[in-house]
């Protein structure tokens, strides 16, 4: 290949990448995957509308019942740290209250990056107790208190004597054994996806050090805070900073698109969580791609809360889509508004990269901007009172659990190979 062939696939590789790092690209795609399923031509789902006023109906029984005057907070890291009735967030700043603002807030960026980052579907056998409260916790809820006393601990730190920060040298050193013994995994312990989470850590250590212009030269999560807000000269955000939830999410997908593990790429342009399915149509080379980016929009989500408690004014929450993840499927699935069209499927294990996965992720995010137009017309509500975010927390996450509980003891539906990053 020549010379100008290598730089116009490069260029092509590359506009291709930045389409499809846009929640728009991910509404359009996964809306032309419900189309489609809607017209019949889905091999794998069939849609019924009628069932979704009923799928609305429970999650608002659910959102009343659990905030009954209606003041839903935003889904994030943040919820899973109340776990217990404990206020970790509390604990956390009363630890770095003698500290400079500007370092108390970047305690609260790294420690939301570490633990999101943390936050795949742990499995059904794992647990975590928590030494001061004896209490066990599981899932969501045991990974975030789990992470929460591994950063106190100096587990994602280089520094001894600063342990309450995430930096690269401490990431890129960490092993999966200290990981496991942070996490309390043993053999009648395990947490699916322990090594490549650790993988995770490890290769966002790798991409904050080789980016000093975005994670300064420590290699600091809280380095992207800065990077957005900041002005030069200045250590906090002034009080008119300003800020979109999608102008987070771009740095956050151009900054670390090349950490995950799932090998999905454009030429030598990676695109983290993003799959092939042969239906949908695009621009150039990002056709047949589904974008998703789960986990950096969760990050997105979780980080909206420490930005706001620094003093940034933020807009644009709904661009944010729905989280396509297995709680918020399952909902749709166990509501009866998403039907499988050969109940088989459920006996066999799927990979993330299958159609029939790719399918039921993008079906679940277009759906969801659906269900929430219909939550708040009975909730007597709008999307400025109820955002996506609130409609997750009220909300779909939470009655898809509940259902999963009644229906399989907490299972999901549909069984997926989890790598620990999609789930």
């Amino acid at each position: 290949m020549s010379t100008v062939q290598s730089v116009t696939g490069a260029a092509e590789a590359e506009a291709a990448a930045s389409l499809l790092r846009s929640t728009h690209a991910i509404r359009e795609r996964c809306g032309q995957l419900l189309r489609r399923a809607r017209e019949g031509q889905s091999r794998w789902f069939t849609v019924d509308d009628g069932a979704l006023p009923g799928a609305a109906r429970d999650v608002a029984d659910i959102t009343r019942r659990r905030f009954p005057k209606l003041h839903v907070p935003l889904h994030s890291r943040w919820r899973h740290l109340e776990a217990g009735g404990v206020d970790r967030k509390a604990e956390l700043e009363r630890r770095v209250e003698h500290l400079p603002r500007a370092t108390r807030i970047h305690a609260l960026v790294d420690f939301t990056f570490a633990s999101v980052l943390l936050d795949g579907g742990a499995g059904p056998d794992w647990r975590y107790t928590e030494s001061g409260t004896g209490q066990a916790y599981t899932r969501s809820e045991g990974l975030a208190v789990a992470s929460y006393h591994a950063f106190i601990a100096g587990v994602f730190s280089s520094d001894r004597n600063r342990p309450l920060q995430v930096d690269a040298a401490g990431l890129r050193a960490l092993s999966t054994d200290r990981l496991a013994s942070a996490f309390q995994v043993r053999e009648d312990n395990p947490l699916l996806g322990l090594e490549n989470r650790a993988i995770l850590l490890r290769r966002f250590g790798e991409a904050m050090a080789e980016q000093p212009e975005v994670f300064n030269e420590e290699g600091r999560p809280s380095g992207l805070f800065d990077l957005i807000l900041t002005p030069f000269g200045s250590t906090v955000p002034p009080r008119t900073a300003e800020d979109s939830a999608h102008d987070i999410l771009s740095e956050i997908l151009l900054t670390c698109s090349g950490i995950w593990p799932l090998g999905n790429a454009i030429g030598n342009v990676p695109l983290g969580d993003c799959w092939r399915h042969e239906a949908v149509r695009g621009e150039g080379a990002s056709d047949g791609w589904v974008p998703f980016h789960k986990l950096s929009q969760w990050l997105t989500y979780s980080l909206l809360e420490p930005f706001e408690w620094a003093g940034v004014q933020l807009h644009g929450l709904d661009a944010l889509t729905g989280l396509a993840e297995y709680r918020n499927g399952g909902l749709l699935l166990d509501t009866g508004v998403l039907r499988l069209r050969d109940e088989a499927v459920t006996q066999h294990v799927w990979q993330p990269g299958d159609e029939l996965v790719v399918e039921w992720r993008a079906l679940t995010v277009a759906l969801l901007d659906e269900l929430a137009v219909e939550l708040r017309k009975l909730l007597h509500t709008d999307a400025s009172h109820l955002g996506m975010g609130a409609v997750l927390e009220g909300g779909t996450w939470a009655t898809g659990r509940e259902l999963a509980q009644q229906r399989r003891g907490g299972l999901p539906p549909l069984q997926v190979a989890s790598d620990g990053t999609v789930f």
